[in-house]
């Protein structure tokens, strides 16, 4: 009874003192006791400083662990993209008669997991990297020349990644029926884009991905930075936004698949302006903002 009034009071007192200050014990059912601790809550300079010093860490890395990560990297966005794909993205009466719902679903199943294996299992995602990198160049703590490096090996390891994926896919042939023509229709659409639709999606889309990443950098366990990640990443895929790395998937799959569309169409049509869309929305978008905010100006 004592205990029970103990965590009554103490649930009453976290509106006025900070839960992290709380260590209490539980009794089990085998009489041990069960220690409960609250993390710390993060703060923005907090955030700030943890995406700062993952920006250096990243930045020293070698082009040839960059580059390995990338390809894992590269091939669990690709994984996220086809699971949303067969999910969301093969419902077209769905689509039809309710496309919101339809959105939602594609969002909430896919590329959250992708983001989630990428950030757990520690990869190099060259999106991510254009803020946090970015930010540790503003804060000296990371010179050009090793951003330049690590975007270049970054982003060509999620490309073979994103291939190998897409080969491994088709050959898999697990989609069959109505849901064999989405990656084809999700192809065409994506190279039917303006430059300045491809453009302004990336920036919008890689906004949301780099808080993700930045949200997920002050997460302690899984299930707070699977929580982190879901949010931000299920809505760019609902809005329909576009992101770099899980293009470099989608359209060689849906080429591979029989879309009437080249690599070279591709390449110019999409995955240039989502780059530099990308390349803005991380580094002008969150970055840049945050380095004014709580970085060293001096």
């Amino acid at each position: 009874m004592h205990q029970r009034a103990t965590i009554i009071a103490f649930a009453a007192l976290g509106l006025a003192v900070p839960v992290s200050a709380f260590s209490f014990a539980l009794p089990s059912a085998h009489g041990t006791s069960l220690r409960l601790r609250a993390g710390a809550v993060p703060t923005p300079q907090g955030a700030y400083d943890k995406a700062v010093a993952l920006g250096e860490k990243k930045a020293l890395l070698s082009p040839d662990k960059i580059f390995t990560l990338g390809i894992v990297s590269g091939a669990h966005i690709g994984l996220g993209a086809f699971l949303a794909i067969a999910g969301g993205g093969s419902v077209p009466q769905m689509a039809a008669q309710n496309p919101g719902a339809q959105r939602i679903l594609m969002g909430a199943f896919g590329l959250p997991m992708g983001l989630f294996m990428t950030l757990v299992g520690g990869g190099e995602l060259v999106t991510g990297n254009f803020a946090v990198i970015t930010a540790a160049l503003l804060d000296k703590k990371a010179s050009l020349q090793n951003l330049v490096k690590n975007w270049g090996c970054a982003f060509a390891g999620n490309l073979v990644g994103s291939l190998l994926l897409a080969s491994l896919a088709y050959t898999a042939g697990t989609l069959g029926g109505a849901a064999a023509a989405a990656p084809m229709g999700l192809a065409v659409k994506k190279c039917s884009l303006t430059f300045a639709e491809a453009l302004t999606r990336g920036i919008l889309c890689n906004w949301l991905v780099c808080m993700a990443v930045w949200a997920a950098t002050c997460a302690e366990d899984i299930a707070s930075k699977a929580l982190a990640i879901f949010l931000p990443i299920s809505g760019f895929v609902a809005l329909g936004l576009e992101h770099s790395v899980a293009n470099m998937f989608i359209v060689p799959y849906g080429i591979a698949c029989g879309a009437d569309l080249t690599m070279k169409t591709f390449f110019a049509s999409n995955l240039l302006p989502v780059t530099l869309g990308n390349m803005i929305g991380g580094a002008l978008a969150v970055a840049t903002p945050y380095w004014y905010s709580f970085g060293k100006k001096e």
